[in-house]
Parts: structure tokens; C-alpha cells; sequence
């Protein structure tokens, strides 16, 4: 009989493509898997690995057993869900995973939501853009927070997309700045020789930023980049520069700034939470995404009002 936590591994090898990565992911160290996979190798009789010195990749036999091993460990979560779900109780450990200014805004909703359930535990961890739905479908998390600045997040075979929230890009400069009046208009072209911080290039904020100032020539180099939206944010409060970050950052509750929209049809990103299908149904993940909802409702009206306040 095949055991499921071999089949676990093979399936993260498909994913991660390499036995180190599977061991960085799961926690093993890559001897544990490599001898895990080769025992899988003697249970099947067959080839499923292809070795090199320096790599192995999956043989034919391989992906079809990883087709079989994804099927067979979805319909053992599915039958778990049933009858945890008969139970009706909220029950053992739920792993959620979000990107940090997602994981700062909704963790006080969360625990606030979640604590009657007495036995039920959280663990809230941080992932940078693009791990969460990885994570989900590898099984590492149960939930994702995930920002998509595109609108490309959709339902697929295995994982459901519940979309939370729009959170468009807003402005924040200084209190004393000449901008934070609010009778004073935004000017794309004039904000171009202001001094600009922003997360490093390539990061989603940062393309947001670019895609923002397309249409008046594009944004001039940043002299200025640093790590996080918090970060930034009280280097503005401190009157050392202006920026443009998503609106959910201002949950972290940063004083000294002001706050504008920017004219017109702003650049945002949509924050969904996923799961995977299979796991819906699961008191504890069902009751943890009722919460995640409650507590994206309760952020969406906070920060309506703040876009156009002093802080």
C-alpha cells in the first residue's frame, strides 16, 4: 500500500522541482527525502525519479504517479472535511498565511473573532507576494491572504478565490507638507520631481508605482529604496520624503502623515483569501474564513475615511 506521506513528497517535488527544495519546504533535511522517494520508488517497482549527480527530475511513471497523488490526497482531506464537519465544533489547528501589511491589518479581527472557539487554535505567519497559493495547494498553510494586482486570482480545480477587498494605491506625505492640504490638486506631472521612497525595483508596489505615472512619462528613478511598507511609511512621517503605497498599509496605525487619493482611477491590487476546495468544508477553516470576510469588512470601512485624513 502506497503510503500518503510519500505521496505527499513526490507531489512537492513536482512543484518545487528539486529534493532540496521539497527538504526547505517541509522541514526535512534532503537525505530524509531523497530515502523517503527512494522507498517510494520500492513500494510502485518502478523508476519515478531520474538522477544525475547534480539533479533529479521526474520520469513518465513519476507524473502519473504525482496525477494519481494529487487526486487521492484530495479526496482524503475531502473525507477528513466530512466528518470533522459532522462534528460541527471548530477544532485543532488552523495555518494561515498572508503577506505583511495583510498579515498587520487582519490580525487583531482574527483574534478578536476567534477566541470564543475554544478549541480552536491560529497560527498566522507572513509570506511574501505570489508563496500564499503555493502554499495552499501544497498543503503547507490551509488559507492564504493574497494581493493581486492584475485581477488574474480565479477559482481553479483544486483551490477557491474569495475576494476580500479592492485596495487601491493612496498618496502620503508629511503633515506639513504643501500637499496634505486637501485644497491643494495632485498633479502626476508635478509629483515626479518630489522625493520619491519606494520599495525595491521589481517588487509589486514598486510596478504599481510605475504603471501609476505611465501616462505623464513614466516616474523618475527613486533615489531612495527600502524593505517594507512600514518602513517607508515613517520615513514620510519624519518629512524625509512622499510615497505611494496600497491603503491596507495604514492599518499599522503610522502618525505624523497625510493622506490623499490620487485623481481619477487609482492603481490597486484586489486581497483574496484561498483554500482549497477540498478543505472548505472543515469547521475550522470554514469559521476561520467567516472571520477573515467580518474582519475585511471592517478594514474596508476603516480605511474609506482615512484616505483623505491627517494622521
Amino acid at each position: 500500500m502506497l503510503d500518503l506521506r510519500r505521496l505527499i513528497l513526490i507531489c512537492e517535488f513536482s512543484r518545487r522541482g528539486s529534493i532540496a527544495g521539497v527538504a526547505e519546504s517541509l522541514g526535512y533535511s534532503p537525505s530524509a527525502v531523497s530515502q523517503q522517494l527512494a522507498a517510494l520508488e520500492r513500494e510502485t517497482g518502478t523508476a519515478l525519479l531520474d538522477r544525475t549527480a547534480r539533479s533529479a527530475e521526474l520520469t513518465d511513471a513519476g507524473r502519473r504517479l504525482v496525477a494519481h497523488a494529487e487526486r487521492i490526497l484530495t479526496m482524503v482531506e475531502e473525507a477528513e472535511s466530512d466528518l470533522s464537519a459532522q462534528a460541527g465544533t471548530p477544532t485543532g489547528r488552523v495555518v494561515l498565511t498572508a503577506f505583511p501589511t495583510a498579515a498587520v491589518a487582519f490580525a487583531p479581527a482574527l483574534a478578536r473573532s476567534l477566541r470564543r472557539h475554544t478549541g480552536l487554535t491560529l497560527r498566522l505567519g507572513q509570506s511574501r507576494s505570489g508563496r500564499g497559493m503555493r502554499e495552499v495547494q501544497s498543503g503547507e498553510v490551509d488559507i492564504a491572504l493574497v494581493d493581486d494586482w492584475y485581477g488574474r486570482a480565479r477559482d481553479s480545480d483544486s483551490l477557491r478565490v474569495f475576494p476580500l477587498l479592492h485596495d487601491p494605491l493612496v498618496l502620503v506625505v508629511p503633515r506639513k507638507h504643501r500637499l496634505a492640504s486637501v485644497d491643494v490638486p495632485i498633479d502626476l506631472r508635478e509629483l515626479r520631481d518630489e522625493p520619491w521612497m519606494a520599495t525595491p525595483d521589481g517588487e509589486p508596489s514598486r510596478l504599481a508605482v510605475d504603471r501609476l505615472f505611465a501616462d505623464v512619462g513614466g516616474a523618475r528613478p527613486t533615489p531612495w529604496e527600502f524593505e517594507g511598507l512600514g518602513t517607508i511609511l515613517s520615513l514620510v512621517a519624519k518629512g524625509i520624503g512622499i510615497a505611494a503605497v496600497p491603503a491596507l498599509a495604514l492599518a499599522a496605525g503610522v502618525r505624523g502623515i497625510a493622506v490623499r487619493e490620487f485623481p481619477g482611477s487609482p492603481v490597486g491590487r484586489d486581497v483574496n483569501a484561498v483554500a482549497r476546495g477540498s478543505s472548505v468544508h472543515r469547521p475550522s477553516v470554514s469559521v476561520t474564513l467567516r472571520a477573515i470576510h467580518v474582519a475585511a469588512r471592517l478594514l474596508a470601512a476603516d480605511l474609506e475615511p482615512v484616505r483623505l485624513a491627517h494622521r
